[in-house]
């Protein structure tokens, strides 16, 4: 009797299939396949969080993380902006994994920036990167540079969910380059360093005259400095934005504002090609537009963001996408909302093509 692939094992129930679609959200096994094309127009969309919870709930329960394609073995439920077939912009990926308790999503490395932000976590479930073990509670942001082996270990009771950001579309589908790909050789990476390391080493005081060791970023060469692997635990950064908020004036069009730097050089952009920043609003802001893409990510609160004649209102965990070129405004709907806020700007800005402007309200 011949062996299977993979692929011919996964077979989900109807039901999920059908919550699936009726939510805008697909498998990550399915949507690698599509990956390499161009799409019609971006479009400003949202995708509330009940709606996601309910198909990545389903996802879980068909779908051991082991029963996945070698290569895939994430379990990930991936937002679908209409003309697209792979992710939420043509730059810009972002999907909800799961880990369930005792589960292990395998090591594996991989020539992509990518992040975690940790949606219901605790200090129990765990981002292995570069040899170090990341507790991923919520709200944390985690780093994952090109070519470090990554994993993601689940040793609670509860299951974890987190954001993964990538800059998947933009390699595969604007650039029609490819992803460079390896899985490790074991399941879970060797833990190396001690929890604090990376950390340690990016700090105000910094080990002296000590040269790059090669391992970040791994075969990659560029003219930015490279992304080391880093948690930027929420707390500290939520301290840092009220800080703002109480001393300073917020900027007309993103509020109260902070960027998660790249570590080694205290600087924007996180990564050569996406820039991260974690937005108070306590009143609404003013209108402008800009030609690169802003997905947002919803941390606390609740509100609307108007885009040219669309109203998009959300709540806590829900996603939006506004698309370029797209006049839009925030507007908080009680004291205040956090946002988390993600954008291919630093593409726009390498070409010396980023452009924005205020916009008529």
């Amino acid at each position: 009797m011949a062996q299977q692939e993979p692929e011919e094992r996964i077979e989900l129930t109807s039901e999920t299939r059908r919550i699936l679609e009726e939510t805008d959200l697909r498998p990550l096994w399915e949507v690698e396949d599509t990956m390499g094309h161009v799409y019609d127009e971006l479009e400003a969309n949202i995708w509330k969080w009940d709606d996601i919870k309910q198909a990545i709930d389903h996802v879980e329960e068909d779908m051991p993380i082991e029963e996945l394609p070698p290569g895939f073995q994430r379990r990930v439920a991936v937002p679908i902006n209409t003309g697209m077939q792979n992710a939420i912009s043509n730059t810009i990926y972002v999907g909800v994994q799961t880990v369930s308790p005792g589960e292990t999503a395998p090591s594996h490395r991989h020539g992509a920036n990518a992040l975690r932000f940790t949606i219901d976590g605790s200090e129990d479930m765990k981002t292995v990167v570069a040899g170090e073990e990341f507790p991923m509670e919520n709200n944390d942001l985690i780093t994952t540079p090109q070519w470090e082996w990554h994993d993601h270990v689940n040793d609670s009771d509860q299951t974890a969910m987190w954001l993964d950001v990538l800059d998947l579309p933009l390699i595969l589908d604007s650039l029609n380059s490819s992803n460079v790909f390896e899985n490790h050789e074991l399941e879970r990476q060797p833990v190396t360093k001690t929890q604090g390391y990376w950390d340690s080493q990016y700090g105000h005081a910094r080990p002296a005259a000590e040269s790059n060791d090669g391992g970040i970023p791994g075969p990659f060469e560029g003219t930015r400095e490279p992304t080391p692997p880093y948690r930027f635990g929420w707390t500290e950064t939520l301290e840092t934005l009220r800080q703002r908020a109480e001393n300073n004036n917020p900027d007309p069009y993103d509020g109260y504002s902070l960027a998660y730097v790249n570590p080694t050089t205290g600087q924007e952009p996180l990564f050569p090609t996406m820039s991260f920043r974690a937005q108070l609003l306590t009143e609404a802001t003013e209108a402008h537009f800009h030609n690169a893409t802003e997905v947002f990510f919803v941390i606390e609160g609740a509100g609307t963001t108007h885009v040219d004649d669309e109203t998009l209102e959300w709540d806590q965990w829900d996603i939006f996408v506004v698309p370029p070129d797209k006049p839009h405004r925030h507007e908080p709907e009680n004291d205040e909302a956090i946002l988390l806020g993600m954008t291919d700007r630093p593409v726009f800005e390498a070409f010396n093509f980023y452009a924005e402007s205020a916009a008529d309200q």
